[in-house]
C-alpha cells in the first residue's frame, strides 16, 4: 500500500495543475456564482411537486405561478452561467495580464450572454425556444465563454481597438475600445451556429447533446460511475480538492439529467438517471468525499484510541452537513495509508448500489438540486419524492459504509492506542500541569503529544494595538473555512482583539480580498498559494498557509487562534 501512496505522491504536481487549470476553475466558480439561482429555483420546484406525492391538490393558478418562477430562474441558468463562467475567466486572466492590459469583465459577459443566445438557441414564430436556455444549454455556455475571453484577450493584448482622444470621459472610451473584441467574439459564435446549422442541420446547442450523448451514457452505467467516484476521493486523498477537478466536465450532464428526471416525474414516468448532482453529493458523497458520514460513528462507539474519539466527537455533527476537512486532516485521513482503500472504495460502492435501487429497483433517480450541504439520508429521501425504498436505501449505504471503513479503523486504532501506551507518563505529568492554569488567565489544549499554551487574554489583546485587522479564511467551499472565521470571532470577543473574521470560496474571493488585511489558507487550498500569493503581495495583504493539524486545533481554541494570526504579523 506504500508503494501505491508514493507513486500517487508523485503525481501530486500534476494534480495540483489540472486543480489549477483556469478554465476548469473558471467553471466551477462560474456556476458557483449562479448557486443562489439554482437554489432558489429549488425550494419553488419542491413546493410545486411535492404535494401531488402525498394526494394534495394545489390550485392551477398557485401550480402555475410556482412553474413560472422556476422557468425564469433555473430554465435561463444556461444563459446566465455563460456570463459568469466567461467573468471568472476573464478575471483569471487579468491576473497574468501584462500591466496596463485589462479584459473588461462585465464587457466578457454581455458578450458571452449574446454568443451563448447564437450558439445554443432557436428562434421560431417571432419567439426564442427555450428548451437549450436551461441545463440544456451548459455546454454552449462554456464555449461562449471560452471564445469571448480569448478573443478579448486577444485583441486587448494586441490593441485592436478604437482609440479615443483623451478629453473623451474613460468610461464613455471604454465603451468604444470594446466594440471590436465584443464583434468578433458575437461573429465567431455565430459562423460555428453556421456551420453547424449547415453541416449537421441542427443548432450548435443540439450538435453537442449528440455528439456527448454516448460518452454521457458510458459514465452513467457501473463502469463509468465507479471510475467517476474512485477518481474524486482519489485526487483527494493526495490533497487536491476532487470534485474541482472531476466534477467539471461532468456538469451539463449533473444538471441536465436532473432537470430530465423531474421532467419525466412530473409526466407520470420512472425518472431513471442516476448521474446527477445530487446523486454524487448525498450518494457518491456521503458526509463528504470519501463518503465519511458514519466514520465519526465508528470512532465514538467502536474505537479505544483517545485520539480517535475525540477526532469523532469533534467531526460527528460537520461530517452530517457533508463538512468533513475536520476529520480528513484530524484523524488524519488524508495520506494515512490505513484510510487509503476504504477512502476510495466506499464511494464506488455506494455509487453501483445507487445505481441498482434505480435501475433495477425502480427507486427514482434524483429529481432536485438541493443545498450539497443537506445531510445525505435526509437529501436522498427529499430528492427521490420520500419514496419509502430510498430510506432503505440510506440504511443499506451506512451498512456497506461502516463494513468497509471498519476494519481499517480497526487497525489504525490498535497502532494509535499502543502510541499512546507509551506516552503515559508524558500525558499524565501533563494533566498535572494544566490544572495549575487559571481559565481566567490562560487557555491550555493538549493534543496527544503537545501542549500549547495561549497567553494571557490581556497581552493577547494589546497585539491587536488599536487597528482592527481584517481576515478572511479561504476553503473550497467555505464550510471549513467558517469553522476557524468564528473561531476568531469568539476569540475576538473573548480577548478584546481588534479582529474581524469572514469565511470565504477559493475562486469567488478576488472581488472581497482587498478589503481584507490577512488571508488564511485551510489546507484544502494550499496548493493555490502560490497564485494567491501574486495577487495578495500587489494588494499588501499578508497571505497564511496552514497544515492540517495546526488548522485543526486552531478551530477549537478561539484565544490560541487570535494569537496565531496576531504573532504572523510581527
Amino acid at each position: 500500500m506504500n508503494v501505491i501512496i508514493q507513486q500517487i505522491e508523485k503525481r501530486q504536481a500534476l494534480f495540483q495543475k489540472v486543480s489549477k487549470n483556469i478554465y476548469l476553475m473558471a467553471i466551477k466558480d462560474g456556476f458557483l456564482a449562479a448557486m443562489p439561482v439554482i437554489l432558489f429555483s429549488s425550494i419553488f420546484i419542491l413546493c410545486a411537486a411535492i404535494p401531488p406525492i402525498f394526494g394534495v391538490t394545489i390550485p392551477s393558478g398557485v401550480e402555475e405561478w410556482l412553474w413560472k418562477i422556476y422557468d425564469y430562474t433555473m430554465g435561463v441558468v444556461g444563459m446566465l452561467v455563460a456570463g459568469t463562467t466567461a467573468r471568472c475567466l476573464a478575471g483569471s486572466m487579468n491576473r497574468k495580464m501584462p500591466d496596463g492590459k485589462i479584459i473588461n469583465e462585465t464587457s466578457v459577459m454581455l458578450a458571452a450572454t449574446c454568443g451563448f443566445l447564437l450558439l445554443a438557441i432557436t428562434k421560431a414564430d417571432g419567439s426564442f425556444a427555450a428548451d437549450y436556455m436551461g441545463t440544456k444549454g451548459i455546454l454552449s455556455a462554456f464555449i461562449s465563454a471560452f471564445i469571448t475571453v480569448n478573443m478579448y484577450k486577444f485583441c486587448v493584448i494586441r490593441d485592436i481597438t478604437i482609440k479615443m482622444p483623451k478629453e473623451v470621459p474613460g468610461s464613455i472610451a471604454q465603451n468604444f475600445r470594446d466594440v471590436f473584441p465584443f464583434s468578433f467574439s458575437v461573429l465567431a459564435c455565430a459562423l460555428i451556429d453556421i456551420v453547424a446549422r449547415a453541416v449537421l442541420n441542427v443548432p450548435f446547442g443540439e450538435v453537442f447533446s449528440k455528439l456527448l450523448s454516448p460518452l454521457f451514457a458510458g459514465a452513467e452505467s457501473y463502469f463509468g460511475l465507479s471510475i467517476i467516484w474512485f477518481l474524486i476521493p482519489l485526487f483527494w486523498f493526495v490533497g487536491v480538492h476532487g470534485p474541482s477537478v472531476v466534477k467539471p466536465g461532468l456538469s451539463a450532464a449533473l444538471y441536465g439529467n436532473t432537470e430530465a428526471n423531474l421532467r419525466v416525474f412530473t409526466e407520470g414516468g420512472h425518472p431513471t438517471h442516476a448521474l446527477t448532482e445530487n446523486f454524487g453529493n448525498f450518494i457518491g458523497e456521503l458526509g463528504g468525499t470519501g463518503a465519511t458520514f458514519i466514520v465519526p460513528i465508528i470512532f465514538i462507539l467502536f474505537m479505544r484510541s483517545k485520539q480517535l474519539k475525540t477526532v469523532g466527537k469533534a467531526s460527528i455533527i460537520p461530517v452530517m452537513f457533508a463538512v468533513n476537512e475536520p476529520l480528513l486532516f484530524a484523524a488524519p485521513i488524508i495520506l494515512n495509508p490505513y484510510f487509503f482503500i476504504p477512502f476510495c472504495i466506499a464511494p464506488v460502492a455506494n455509487v453501483l448500489i445507487g445505481k441498482f435501487f434505480i435501475s433495477v429497483l425502480g427507486m427514482n433517480g434524483f429529481m432536485y438540486v438541493l443545498p450539497w450541504a443537506t445531510p445525505g439520508p435526509i437529501g436522498t429521501v427529499m430528492n427521490t419524492g420520500f419514496q419509502p425504498i430510498s430510506i432503505l436505501l440510506s440504511v443499506v449505504l451506512l451498512l456497506v459504509d461502516f463494513a468497509i471503513y471498519y476494519p481499517f479503523c480497526k487497525a489504525y486504532d490498535k497502532v494509535l492506542v499502543a502510541q499512546e501506551a507509551e506516552r503515559v507518563e508524558e500525558i499524565e505529568e501533563i494533566e498535572g500541569i494544566v490544572p495549575q492554569l487559571s481559565p481566567e488567565s490562560a487557555t491550555a489544549i493538549v493534543d496527544n503529544n503537545e501542549t500549547v499554551v495561549v497567553e494571557e487574554h490581556s497581552s493577547v489583546a494589546t497585539m491587536a494595538d488599536e487597528k482592527e485587522l481584517k481576515v478572511l479564511v479561504l476553503c473550497a467551499g467555505a464550510g471549513t473555512s467558517a469553522m476557524l472565521a468564528n473561531a476568531l470571532e469568539e476569540g475576538a470577543k473573548e480577548t478584546g482583539a481588534h479582529v474581524i473574521a469572514k469565511a470565504g470560496a477559493y475562486g469567488s474571493h478576488y472581488d472581497i480580498m482587498p478589503n481584507f488585511d490577512m488571508v488564511v489558507l485551510a489546507p484544502q487550498v494550499n496548493s493555490y498559494y502560490d497564485d494567491i500569493k501574486e495577487d495578495t503581495d500587489k494588494l499588501g495583504i499578508k497571505l497564511i498557509a496552514t497544515k492540517g493539524a495546526e488548522y485543526i486545533k486552531l478551530t477549537r481554541n478561539p484565544a490560541g487562534a487570535i494569537k496565531f494570526v496576531m504573532d504572523q504579523l510581527k
